[in-house]
């Protein structure tokens, strides 16, 4: 009886360790390798020009796959869960979080962790919703993460992944390009992970001049920030470049880092001095010329999610924002206060004048 159970378990483990070879091999024939520059469809674009003295809004917002709403946790944060609670709860945190945007009638949109093809949103094409119900935006979408099956956590994997970032916007969209960030983690890791990029959107200014929108989604996770200081140093040398030609920048999105002047204590009473292994500070390295922040220090724009969201008790701060040329004035910058019920991130707007 005990050698039959020896030989079970021994064909169970071999079983195990063969499937798991075959998955890292099935990966790495798929694994997804863009270019260092795509040039990305534009869907729906608009005719609207954009002229000098105009005034802009935008909002940023990770919209968490329609997944990490208050009641969900996230693994790699030091929760139990991977996925959505439903199909059904998907959708409805879709659709409240589209309820906002288009309450805020911006001219841009930046948005992160929007699924088109993923197990862990019940394969809802969010880009595709998204698109049908913005009717009046151009919008394109850079794809960055793209892997067949991700095997962790063990008891309820978080499977197919295909996600990315999307940019709408109500002005014509001259061209738009995804930039691959450096940085990438070690081998086998790095298989089952994004790759970070950025989406560059120009926009024709009547001056001859181009508004230049970048939304940004820096990698989260690496030990001591060290991929987020390379990423973020590629991000310093781009924009200047962009600033001395004369255009006007604006870079939004998800940093993955603390943002500049957000004190933690105020924004958490409770935990005095304390900071999540996962939140690293903006590195002091990253201060690009002609740039200035638009970040609003009051509102938490992420929580931790070790735990489903109870007021009060996650820890909160502000990762998310605008930095933008000094060629623009900033007239208003404003988190927007959703109480993390939709996403595990707040939504930013931004309103803006080209000098």
């Amino acid at each position: 009886m005990m050698k039959l159970i020896k030989i079970t378990l021994i064909s169970i483990l071999s079983l195990a360790v063969l499937s798991l070879i075959g998955l890292i091999v099935y990966t790495i024939i798929k694994d997804y390798r863009p270019d260092k520059e795509v040039s990305l469809d534009i869907e729906n674009n608009q005719s609207k020009i954009l002229k000098r003295e105009d005034v802009i809004s935008g909002i940023t917002f990770n919209i968490g796959y329609g997944g990490l709403d208050e009641g969900r946790d996230f693994f790699m944060d030091g929760g139990k869960m991977s996925r959505s609670e439903s199909k059904e709860k998907t959708q409805y945190n879709l659709e409240k979080m589209i309820e906002t945007l288009s309450d805020k009638k911006v001219d841009f949109i930046f948005l992160q962790e929007i699924d088109i093809d993923s197990s862990r949103s019940f394969h809802i094409n969010q880009v595709d919703y998204y698109r049908n119900e913005m009717k009046g935006y151009g919008s394109t979408f850079g794809k960055n993460y793209d892997v067949p099956w991700v095997p962790v956590p063990f008891t309820r994997p978080m499977g197919k992944a295909l996600s990315g970032i999307m940019t709408f916007s109500k002005y014509k969209i001259d061209k738009a390009i995804r930039y691959s960030l450096p940085g990438e983690y070690n081998f086998l890791v790095q298989l089952f992970q994004l790759d970070r990029c950025i989406v560059e959107n120009r926009i024709l200014v009547e001056d001859g001049k181009e508004l230049v929108l970048i939304n940004v989604h820096l990698s989260a996770y690496d030990k001591e920030g060290v991929i987020r200081e390379e990423q973020s140093m590629f991000l310093k040398s781009f924009v200047e470049k962009e600033y001395e030609k004369g255009n006007y920048v604006v870079v939004g999105g998800d940093w993955n880092q603390l943002m500049p002047n957000v004190d933690n204590n105020k924004l958490n009473p409770k935990r005095l001095n304390y900071m999540p292994d996962w939140l690293v500070p903006l590195s002091q390295n990253f201060n690009p010329k002609g740039f200035k922040w638009a970040v609003d220090i009051q509102t938490p724009t992420v929580r931790s999610i070790d735990k489903p969201y109870k007021k009060g008790e996650n820890f909160v701060t502000v990762i998310d924002g605008f930095l933008v040329s000094n060629n623009l004035e900033i007239l208003e910058t404003k988190g927007i206060d959703l109480d993390f019920k939709y996403s595990d991130h707040n939504p930013v707007y931004v309103k803006l004048k080209l000098k």
